[in-house]
């Protein structure tokens, strides 16, 4: 049966007052320009945390809270684990394009790219191939984003990201190239955590930053 006229015109003026949740698409992803310049020595992870948000703030994003995607490693228990610090999702890069949904989609096929990865300004990051060659992307994770277990014995965090020489720092690859191995989060360990062996290895000490949901 057919709804009459006024009818009719009073649902649709009153379906359109129900608001509609516009998806943010402002940027809540990107890799650093420029790491600390200490190579693995970020400041710990609260250090490496402030050097997301300032990067940010001069790329003009405000009102956001940040993360490094970085892991860390604890005698005796695993550490913190980078995908518990980040957030649930979805995460944009600088020029609006979905990265990843959820944690889920991140860790499993995520939009992560040369292409994608982009700086805070939404400029590309150097690859495999490119001069100089700056695709490891510090993160001291596995694949899945969790810390390493704790019976490892090797450093894979740069003393959880305070140590410019000893030690060494899992990488990935957000080029997704490279030594056969093209995981954009666990693809193999730097040589050392000094900025010359970062170099040395295909990387600057650049690493990943995500925003975390309000």
């Amino acid at each position: 049966m057919k709804l009459p006229v006024l009818a009719t015109l009073g649902l649709i003026a009153a379906t359109s007052l129900i608001p509609v949740q516009a998806q943010d698409t402002s940027m809540s992803f990107f890799i650093t320009s420029v790491g600390s310049g200490k190579g693995g020595d970020l400041g710990g992870l609260e250090g490496a945390d402030a050097h997301c948000a300032t990067l940010a703030e001069a790329a003009g994003v405000t009102g956001k809270t940040w993360r490094a995607y970085l892991s860390t490693q604890e005698e005796g228990k695993r550490g913190v684990s980078a995908r518990d610090r980040i957030g649930e999702g979805p995460w944009m890069n600088a020029k609006g394009e979905l990265i990843a949904a959820n944690l889920d989609q991140l860790h499993v096929s995520p939009n992560i790219f040369k292409s994608t990865a982009l700086d805070e300004s939404g400029n590309l990051v150097n690859g495999r191939g490119d001069m100089p060659n700056r695709h490891d992307i510090l993160t001291g994770s596995m694949s899945d984003g969790t810390a390493f277990f704790p019976r490892e014995t090797e450093d894979r965090t740069c003393s959880n990201w305070t140590s410019s020489g000893e030690g060494s720092a899992s990488v990935g690859h957000h080029d997704r190239h490279g030594g056969g191995n093209i995981s954009w989060n666990a693809a193999h360990n730097s040589r050392g955590c000094s900025q010359e062996d970062l170099t040395k290895t295909g990387g600057a000490g650049l690493f990943m930053c995500f925003a975390i949901g309000e």
